[in-house]
């Protein structure tokens, strides 16, 4: 017959575990016992803990005489109070009808949970932690339930609940404390981190999506010193390392910024070092100055790290080095010279240079400037030359027989005067457009070049008429 009617036998079961249900004392889930919880304004229902239920019982105040509610009052052993406030939070007693004592509970009120602050950050790009807070304080006791998972693509539903992409829970690190940490996480994957605040009155979610490059902020660099630089008074060495939370891979490599003012002093001086060693050569002689570095990927993903803690320092008290020749420096004390192991650092320039840098290379100049008047004389002669060729024929005037045979060089030519013209353009009477154009020196250097009149062929030069 059981096995006939198994239905049967789970309805039994369901109704034996409600009556003991029902005749049981106070449900506990929170805090320590004999304490219930309550919100400011509500009504609120109190019950005695050592009595079963429906049995009357008389209610008081702890240390007050007078009766809140009698056993006629047909509640049993609740007590039933219609809009709790802080002055109702307390110790209550409950006695059964023969005086004996049933019970107490305390009365504490708060607030439900609202959704909590979260904020993650990446000390490197294979961890990450996240944090929060209450938005609101709810003066009860509170818990919290974290886990995270990995955030898919839009549209691949399909791969939502695969074992993949979690949920997986997000351990608190020391247990109860406000943080988790995620370890093994994929630097370009996408999470979705889920707190939930819980106290005796509810419960409130907080859902927050997080990629590593965004959250990425590294632990500020660590065994920070500084020293001074031994006969540079204005001079101060810092050296730090990685923080030990960073793994240095080739892949992930972190920048530095680095400030540093003189003691007194509110303003910081800031340098960005290209490695883990920064020497300063502005430093005020004499006084100790505070040097502090802060880190952060070299890629400029996420951001900067806090400050480091600030190491103090104070450049050196010893002369300023002067510079030696190197005869007088090996006749009159050979002993001095410097090692090959260590050598000196050059001497520092401690006045502004009044002169203009200039980078450029004085062959390169020398080249340009030749190149420059190279062409300036090819574009000269090629315009003279066009001159000659294209432009319009002056009006020739008769032959003057005192003029140089050597003119008769250009004779032919269209543009070129045979002789010395009085050209409207030229009115300078026997000065040909070449000689103003260049100088006399140029025009017979011409002449000398160019053919005379009677080397110009018919077949190659029209023909001239006089008017």
């Amino acid at each position: 017959m059981s096995s006939s009617c198994p239905g049967l036998s789970r309805v039994l079961v369901a109704v034996a575990i409600a009556l003991v249900s029902a005749s049981s004392l106070c449900p506990q889930a929170w805090g320590p016992p004999g304490v219930q919880y309550g919100q400011p304004g509500r009504p609120m229902t109190l019950c005695c803990p050592g009595v079963t239920a429906g049995v009357p019982v008389s209610w008081f105040r702890d240390g007050e005489p007078r009766l809140l509610q009698g056993p006629s009052s047909g509640l049993g052993h609740e007590l039933i109070l219609a809009q709790v406030d802080s002055i109702d939070e307390g110790t209550y007693i409950c006695r059964t009808l023969d005086g004996a004592l049933g019970g107490m509970v305390t009365l504490q009120l708060g607030y439900p949970p609202t959704r909590p602050t979260v904020s993650c950050q990446a000390a490197d790009y294979e961890n990450f932690s996240c944090t929060w807070s209450p938005s609101q304080v709810s003066g009860l006791p509170t818990r919290y339930l974290t886990s995270y998972r990995k955030k898919m693509v839009p549209g691949a539903d399909d791969q939502r609940m695969s074992p993949s992409t979690g949920p997986w829970p997000c351990p608190q690190d020391p247990p109860g404390a406000a943080r988790c940490v995620v370890h093994g996480a994929e630097f370009w994957s996408q999470y979705r981190i889920n707190v939930t605040e819980v106290n005796p009155l509810g419960a409130s979610t907080r859902l927050l999506d997080v990629r590593l490059q965004n959250i990425l902020r590294p632990d500020p660099p660590q065994g920070l010193q500084v020293e001074p630089v031994p006969g540079y008074p204005r001079r101060l060495r810092a050296s730090w390392t990685y923080p030990t939370s960073w793994p240095r891979q080739p892949h992930f490599l972190l920048k530095f910024r680095l400030q540093y003012r003189p003691a007194q002093h509110p303003a910081w001086s800031m340098v960005e070092p290209a490695g883990l060693e920064e020497v300063i050569t502005d430093a005020v002689a004499g006084l100790p100055h505070a040097v502090r570095v802060s880190a952060r990927d070299f890629l400029d993903a996420g951001t900067w790290s806090a400050w480091s803690p600030e190491a103090w320092g104070t450049p050196s008290s010893e002369p300023l080095l002067e510079e030696t020749p190197a005869g007088a420096q090996s006749q009159t004390q050979p002993e001095d010279e410097p090692q090959e192991d260590s050598p000196a650092p050059p001497r520092p320039s401690l006045q502004p240079d009044p002169r203009r840098l200039d980078h450029r290379d004085p062959l390169e100049q020398v080249a340009v400037l030749s190149s420059l008047g190279i062409f300036s004389f090819l574009g000269l002669v090629v315009g003279a030359l066009a001159l000659g060729l294209w432009s319009p024929k002056p009006v020739e005037d008769p032959v003057d027989s005192s003029t140089d045979s050597t003119c008769n060089c250009l004779a032919g030519v269209d543009g070129l005067t045979e002789e010395p013209t009085r050209d409207s353009r030229f009115p300078w009477k026997g000065i040909s457009q070449l000689e103003v154009l260049f100088g006399s020196h140029f025009y017979e250097t011409m002449c000398s070049i160019l053919p005379t009149e009677n080397a110009w062929s018919s077949d190659f030069m029209p023909e001239q008429k006089v008017h």
